[in-house]
Parts: C-alpha cells; structure tokens; sequence
C-alpha cells in the first residue's frame, strides 16, 4: 500500500508534515476553502457552499450543499462519503461529514463551519475546521 505524503502550512504548531489519511483530510479541509470558481485554471474546484451561504436555509439549499459535498469528495479515489449533516447556525452553515479513508477503512467525522462575516470579511470566505 502506497504511503502518501504532503506538508500542512496550517496550524504549524503541530507537526508539519502529513501522511496518509491526515493528509487526504487536510487536502479534503482545503478543497472547501475555496469558493467554486475562484481557482484560477479549474472552474470546477471549490465549493458552491460560499455563494449560497447568505441564501434563506430552505431544503432545495441543503439538498444542493449534500450534493456539492458528495462530489467533492468524490473526486479523491483516497476518500468516501458515508453521511453527510447540514444544519444553520447564527452565523452560517455547519457541514458534518463522515468519511472513510479506503486504503486503511478509517472513519472520521470532520465538521466545518461556513461563517457569514468571515465571508464578507475575505470576499470568498474561510470556514472553521471542528
């Protein structure tokens, strides 16, 4: 079984370097940072989650967000989504993922936090890694 390998430059208070299901996370973690159609040369990378997170929170909204999620995650063969859970809160979107690493069967939850200032704040946004 191949070992993958990266570096974090976040939260550089703990250790540096990634390896195997850290690092499918974190690249996971980064793919939602960035709003779709920001990254220049790939339209398609990013999430719609930052353009829909001023819209009312109705189930057509959620339904969209559970859909952009799967694909997202999708798209790394490392990676499968087993539940998805999203809910507002005062200040945006709350996203709880549950994932499998398919090289080892891990499971972990990530949850991230989509907040409205801080997308106001950067023009395209930044969430909260729970």
């Amino acid at each position: 079984m191949p070992t993958y390998r990266g570096h974090s430059t976040y939260n550089r208070a703990k250790k540096y370097k990634l390896t195997d299901f850290e690092l499918a996370k974190q690249d996971l973690f980064n793919h939602f940072h960035i709003r779709k159609g920001e990254k220049l040369m790939n339209p398609k990378f990013g999430t719609i989650i930052w353009d829909l997170i001023f819209e009312p929170f109705t189930l057509n909204i959620k339904d969209a967000i559970t859909a952009d999620i799967k694909t997202i995650v999708g798209y790394d063969p490392r990676l499968v989504v087993q539940n998805v859970n999203i809910s507002d809160f005062g200040q945006g979107i709350m996203v709880e993922i549950e994932v499998v690493y398919v090289p080892t069967n891990q499971v972990a939850s990530l949850s991230m936090k989509f907040d409205r200032d801080a997308a106001k704040r950067a023009g395209s946004g930044s969430s909260t890694v729970l």
